[in-house]
């Protein structure tokens, strides 16, 4: 992909990847030091902005991941996990000496050392479909410096971020939050940049008319869409179209439309407590009855024994 191409791609991407940071601790350890953090519910999703030193960080099914001064990490799904210093045994989960203090802009919590700092907060997604984007993710992203040609404006605006947080000024916190969420773009960037994504939605997202036609899908998933009214969304022609969906995600677009639909309505079923009529016309689907069939078709059950007990995976 181009330059050119790669600047389109991020910006068809960037109203469905549309997040807002809320930084809750600057943290200040010196060796023995845990931070445990429970699950978030759907939508949040933790980071971590390692300012100076080194630490550890502990998700279940993965060796531990190392991380050190200007190292970003996203856990998009929004699993428990735990931050460690490198000298704390594995599975610590606590921190002697612990203290915790509000300055004007953000709450600080040190264990009087200062080996290792960190900013930490988390990501609410704005849109609701962004699920969906961000189902696609691994477990947890982590972005390192010198693996991306954004090094010095990453360090930058983390520097930035800890110096308003530090100072406390007037703003400080409102300042910091802008800056994050620019930082934690660029984040995004370097992922796919570094992991292109060449099938599939994000695939669909990374080529200028294939996102303008899911993003005209995403903006209006109850719409009776024609495969015309796509290509013109898209600004390419039917057959221009549906090539580059076969190609990149194995469907047509008017089937890709449909695992779109009973892709979030699954997630609905699995997360909400809205009734099958209702999340039938979310979804575009005419009647209940219409949309419990094409949903047991695609995953062999009725949407509510989904509700009753089944997994939230996006498949």
């Amino acid at each position: 992909m181009t330059a050119p191409e790669a600047a389109d791609a991020l910006s068809g991407l960037a109203p469905l990847l549309r997040v807002r940071p809320e930084l809750e601790s600057l943290c200040r350890f010196g060796r023995q030091w845990a931070a445990p953090h429970d699950a978030l519910a759907a939508g949040w999703a933790p980071f971590h902005l390692i300012a100076r030193g080194s630490c550890a960080l502990e998700l279940a099914g993965l060796p531990p991941i190392l991380l050190t001064a200007g190292d970003v990490a996203v856990l998009p799904h929004g699993d428990a996990h735990s931050i460690r210093g490198m000298d704390t045994p594995v599975g610590s989960r606590t921190t002697a000496n612990l203290l915790a203090r509000h300055n004007a802009a953000i709450l600080i919590k040190s264990n009087g050392e200062d080996e290792t700092e960190l900013v930490c907060g988390r990501l609410w997604f704005e849109l609701a479909h962004e699920n969906l984007i961000f189902a696609t993710l691994p477990p947890v992203i982590v972005v390192r410096p010198r693996q991306s040609p954004d090094a010095p404006r990453l360090g930058q605006l983390m520097a930035a971020i800890r110096d308003e947080l530090d100072g406390a000024r007037p703003g400080a916190g409102a300042i910091a939050a802008d800056l994050a969420s620019a930082l934690l773009v660029m984040v995004l960037r370097a992922h796919f940049d570094q992991t292109p994504a060449d099938t599939g939605l994000i695939g669909l997202l990374t080529q200028r008319q294939s996102a303008r036609a899911v993003a005209a899908m995403l903006a209006a998933l109850d719409r009776a869409w024609t495969l015309d009214e796509l290509a013109t969304h898209a600004g390419a022609s039917r057959a221009t179209l549906v090539r580059m969906f076969q190609k990149t995600a194995g469907l047509a677009p008017l089937a890709f439309l449909a695992e779109l639909r009973l892709g979030l309505a699954r997630r609905k079923l699995l997360s909400g407590t809205s009734s099958l009529a209702e999340i039938a016309a979310e979804v575009g689907y005419q009647s209940e009855s219409a949309f419990s069939r094409a949903f047991q078709r695609r995953y062999g059950v009725r949407p509510g024994e989904t509700r009753c007990g089944g997994d939230a995976t996006f498949r």
